[in-house]
């Protein structure tokens, strides 16, 4: 019986079966029984095991089985001060690390990041993505993050590796010069450049990034809204035709706050006007004011050009009609403006017209 006791007493089997998929790094549990010498180590694919003398890091095992003696213990047989070999029970905390990836980890800005737009001046930028890290030191990742926590999950390492992730980005798109429409076309590279700042921090953790990936980069609402009213009318940064297509807008749209706003100040300078008619005391005017000018009519369609691969434009219909003079544009040309289903050939819009006045190639000689 007191065999048997003592027997249980010590430990002889050290392993670890997590099936949590969040846990990073876990704690063999010893419940105050010490590790026998011989016993057996098991580690198993995408882990590894950390052995912890007394504070001090002292064995770090890779996937395998290990009997645990002098010759595979070196560190752990300096700091126990053992010449000659050991029979007797020694204790050291053991702490598994799960070294697979980490996958679908969130990131994304708070606060917007001010960048200067070569076409739109400074503006603000919001981006969000998704990434996958794993434990590529176990010792390092012991002594700089877990410490003495039992039980370590993701969680409680992904909102530091999100400001990190969150700062380079930051700076990345900043300097970046790509111009804000452009960007959708280029999140891989971006990507590759966060991917590449973010390394060296957090190898200091232990850590490795395998994978990152920026999922969108945006603008605030309020300025994608003004960018899909610009795409509509295709005026690209005409003020004077976007100020006119917003009074036409607002006439054809009388229930609107603008058009309700148009109205009122209509109706105050046709009252003004009305009362420097009347002159003094309702007399009549020696002579009428001047009537106001009508309001200038909507803008008409602007369409844009594929040409080699590249977008040109917004050209009004003057500007088609003397390229199709000039056989700039063609019934194959690949044309489209706001309200079109896609590109499309000129002979199959409402450019066709144009297309009609241009006399066909002479016949060859």
């Amino acid at each position: 019986m007191v065999f048997d006791f003592l027997k249980g007493e010590f430990i002889d089997v050290i392993s670890w079966l997590d099936d949590t998929r969040d846990t990073m790094v876990w704690r063999f549990e010893r419940r105050g029984n010490a590790i026998k010498y011989g016993a057996k180590l098991t580690v198993r694919e995408g882990q590894a095991a950390v052995f912890v003398h007394e504070g001090q890091l002292a064995d770090v095992f890779g996937p395998g089985l290990y009997m645990l003696e002098t010759n595979n213990l070196p560190i752990l047989t300096t700091l126990q001060h053992w010449d000659h070999g050991f029979q007797s029970p020694f204790q050291s905390e053991i702490y598994f690390v799960n070294t697979t990836r980490f996958n679908d980890q969130k990131w994304g800005t708070k606060n917007p990041i001010m960048a200067r737009d070569p076409e739109f001046g400074p503006v603000r930028l919001r981006a969000f993505g998704t990434y996958s890290m794993r434990v590529s030191d176990p010792g390092t990742f012991i002594k700089e993050i877990v410490g003495t926590d039992g039980e370590f999950t993701a969680d409680e390492i992904s909102n530091q590796i999100r400001n990190v992730i969150v700062q380079e980005a930051s700076q990345t798109l900043a300097k970046s010069g790509i111009p804000v429409l452009d960007m959708a076309g280029n999140t891989g590279d971006l990507g590759k450049l966060i991917a590449t700042a973010i390394t060296p921090k957090v190898g200091d953790y232990g850590l490795s990034i395998p994978e990152f990936y920026i999922e969108n980069i945006s603008l605030p609402e309020e300025v994608e809204k003004v960018l899909d009213k610009r795409t509509s009318i295709g005026v690209a940064g005409d003020l004077s035709k976007y100020m006119q297509f917003n009074a036409a807008e607002s006439l054809d749209n009388p229930g609107s706050g603008a058009g309700t706003m148009m109205g009122a100040g209509m109706a105050a300078g046709m009252g003004a006007a009305m009362g420097q008619n009347m002159g003094p005391w309702g007399a009549a005017p020696a002579a009428a004011a001047p009537a106001a000018p009508p309001p200038p009519p909507p803008a008409g369609k602007a369409w844009h050009i594929a040409d080699n691969g590249q977008t040109k434009g917004p050209f009004s219909e003057a500007d088609l009609a003397q390229m199709a003079q000039t056989g700039s544009l063609t019934r194959a040309t690949l044309v489209w403006t706001a309200g079109q289903d896609g590109w499309k050939p000129a002979a199959d819009t409402d450019l066709t017209r144009l297309l009609a006045q241009v006399p066909p190639p002479p016949p060859a000689v």
